[in-house]
């Protein structure tokens, strides 16, 4: 590959349609579209202000660079790209793309990132601010996130998370086939309207979680005391330790845990209204 180290580039279009570089310590101050149109591309060390720096890149490898706020919708349109030990304060990332490895990446401004992004692998990775990450992506696969954006994972296919914090609204929304091991899920309306859910020793909190659910599975859960109506109209089977304070109207399954403050089960129940609740004896 051919170096390009300690450069600083401005304007339109610097660098594109350029192939096989390796650039270490470069800084795109201005401009618009600095690394665009080009193909396998490695970036080192390397500070980034103008729009759209990284649209159109097939093979992409990005290590401990920064992109400042300026730097929105930076990375569009870029197919198998690995990004690495990277502070992002820029929103509107990473949108139409495939094959996108994070690790050890911090996102301050997280709106309307990973949009339509297929096939998404995250290793520690750090949210915060904005709203609607993960817009209709698929095959996702988390191992360690934190999260404190507003409305995560609405309408995505195929995720399995592993050791995430999540703190939101509104997460899981129209979501299907999803798998949560040993996390912390904090926020309302928790999977609404979703398919083929699957919590394994999670905590949750929040009102009104998991309603409108197709084949929930809870397994080893825990509950926040204030929880409350929860289940409504979802087919479930549960096995929550603790204690869970008010169910009310699930459609059908088994649900189990320690204790039960009160099940509500009126005139608006959805057939075939045949859920079965217990305690443990």
């Amino acid at each position: 590959m051919e170096l390009i180290k300690n450069k600083e580039f401005g304007g339109e279009r610097p660098l594109f349609a350029t192939h096989d570089l390796r650039l270490e310590n470069i800084t795109i101050v201005d401009g618009e579209s600095g690394i665009k149109q080009c193909q396998n591309m490695a970036c080192y060390d390397s500070k980034f202000y103008g729009k759209y720096p990284w649209w159109h890149v097939d093979g992409a490898y990005i290590e401990n660079c920064y992109f400042a706020p300026g730097s929105r919708s930076a990375i569009w349109y870029t197919n198998d790209l690995v990004m690495k030990h990277c502070t992002i304060d820029g929103p509107k990332f990473f949108r139409e793309m495939n094959h996108v490895e994070l690790e050890d990446v911090n996102i301050t401004d997280a709106d309307e990132t990973f949009w339509k992004v297929k096939d998404l692998k995250l290793k520690n990775v750090k949210l915060h601010e904005g709203t609607y990450p993960f817009m209709f992506s698929e095959d996702i696969y988390v191992d360690g996130l934190e999260s404190d954006s507003k409305y995560v994972f609405q309408y995505c296919k195929n995720v399995e998370i592993h050791n995430a914090k999540i703190v939101t609204k509104d997460s899981f929304w129209e979501c299907e086939n999803v798998t949560v091991y040993d996390s912390v899920l904090d926020g309302e309306y928790l999977a609404w309207h979703s398919k083929n859910v699957r919590l394994v020793n999670c905590h949750l909190a929040g009102e009104q979680l998991l309603c409108y659910v197709d084949n929930l599975v809870l397994e080893n859960c825990t509950f926040d005391a204030a929880c409350d109506r929860i289940f409504e109209y979802t087919t479930v089977e549960a096995d929550v330790k603790g204690h869970i304070e008010n169910i009310k109207n699930p459609t059908s399954g088994h649900i189990i845990a320690d204790s039960i403050g009160s099940i509500t089960i009126d005139e608006n129940v959805r057939k075939p209204n045949n859920c079965i609740i217990e305690t443990r004896k």
